[in-house]
């Protein structure tokens, strides 16, 4: 960060005293790291925060501290919109659109609060005051570890504000397997583990902590509905009715779109469940095939080159049939560069 912008996101965040932090719909580690940490920061420093998040969080993620105060828009809009009203910052983490809070867009931009957005994703919409944004970097996590060293408050992270920053580094890495070759993210957790911060506890709550209905909901949708498309794709899709057989919750799919790039050959791997009224969309791929480009040309979505995302108003069958017209195109033009 430019040294006036530093300054001036400092001035933003000294000066309030009720502060916001809201992110994405469907919020994953990164989402639910970053703004638990700022909240965390904020209230550590003796100012009303919060964090707002369209939907509920996944269970997976509900050992962080915080996490049981998290105000959800979609079970208490009165509530939430009073808050939107009266608070002096809104802090937007991990999102680029003002869409991307679903039906909170509207109170989030009626809202008179000064707002600042800081992200990784490309193409940040014009709506917020303030805008840091950095998509080289790998998680919004990061890159709010990275802002609050920039203006002078690394002391004001402690344990729990280091434990949410590592959940999101990680879950948004996949435990670092993808989009983590930058030096910076290897210093940034020595520094986290000086805090006290237990990484395999992290990882065991965030990442290796299943229900069986899980386990046996995976399991089927890798042997039966996984399909191995001509010049290293796979297709793995769920419908509202597989789901509900195997006593779907939020969460239990985290992960699932990664699996077939473990296979030999594999270059992307998509995954596309049934919900009401679209369909969701995962994309992740390996090396430099970029999945958003494909993201946002057919699913109205984006994000970055190795993980991607987005939605298909339509049915699951014609989701999948979008995607395997599609992407022998893509294969074709990456094998002959």
């Amino acid at each position: 960060m430019a040294a006036a912008e530093a300054e001036r996101l400092k001035e933003i965040l000294s000066g309030c005293r009720c502060a916001v932090a809201v992110a994405h719909v469907a919020p994953d580690g990164d989402a639910v790291g970053s703004t638990l940490a700022l909240q965390g920061v904020l209230s550590g420093m003796g100012k009303e925060a919060y964090v707002m998040l369209p939907d509920s969080i996944p269970a997976t993620l509900a050992f962080l501290e915080g996490s049981e105060r998290i105000l959800v828009y979609s079970e208490n809009r009165a509530e939430c919109d009073a808050l939107l009203g009266r608070a002096d910052l809104v802090a937007c983490l991990d999102f680029n659109e003002s869409k991307r809070v679903d039906m909170m867009q509207e109170a989030l931009l009626a809202s008179p609060a000064r707002k600042i957005m800081i992200d990784h994703h490309l193409y940040p919409q014009p709506f917020c005051e303030l805008t840091v944004s950095r998509p080289e970097v790998s998680s919004t996590s990061l890159l709010l570890y990275g802002v609050l060293n920039r203006i002078g408050w690394r002391d004001r992270i402690d344990r729990r504000v280091a434990s949410a920053i590592y959940t999101g580094m990680m879950t948004d890495t996949g435990n670092f397997s993808y989009n983590s070759n930058d030096p910076a993210i290897y210093a940034a957790i020595s520094d986290l583990l000086s805090e006290g911060i237990d990484k395999d506890y992290i990882y065991t709550k965030a990442c290796n902590t299943f229900s069986a209905d899980r386990l046996r909901l995976c399991a089927y949708a890798i042997y039966e509905k996984m399909e191995l498309l001509p010049g290293g794709a796979a297709l793995i899709s769920l419908s509202r009715s597989e789901l509900n057989a195997y006593r779907y919750v939020k969460g239990d799919t985290e992960g699932l779109v990664n699996e077939p790039l473990s296979i030999e050959g594999v270059r992307v791997s998509a995954f596309l469940r049934e919900e009401k009224g679209m369909v969701k969309v995962s994309l992740r791929s390996k090396g430099d095939f970029a999945v958003n480009v494909i993201a946002s040309e057919h699913f109205g979505g984006g994000g970055h080159r190795n993980a991607a995302g987005g939605e298909f108003y339509g049915s699951l069958q014609e989701a999948c049939n979008r995607f395997r017209e599609v992407i022998p195109g893509y294969l074709d033009a990456a094998a002959s560069r």
